[in-house]
C-alpha cells in the first residue's frame, strides 16, 4: 500500500512539472510571437552580454 502512494505522488509531481513546462513554453512562444522583432533581438543581445557570451 505504501508503494502505491509513493508511485502516485511521483506521478502527480511529474504531471505538474510537465504541465508547468508546457504553460511556460507556450507563454514564451505567445509573448515572442506578438513582440516587435527588434525588441526580441535587443533582449537576446542584452542577455548574451549579461552572461559574458560573445555575440559580435
Amino acid at each position: 500500500m505504501m508503494t502505491f502512494s509513493i508511485a502516485r505522488l511521483r506521478l502527480d509531481s511529474e504531471t505538474l512539472a510537465i504541465a508547468f513546462a508546457a504553460v511556460l513554453g507556450l507563454g514564451l512562444v505567445f509573448v515572442a510571437g506578438f513582440a516587435n522583432a527588434s525588441a526580441v533581438h535587443d533582449a537576446a543581445h542584452d542577455q548574451r552580454h549579461a552572461i559574458a557570451f560573445p555575440c559580435h
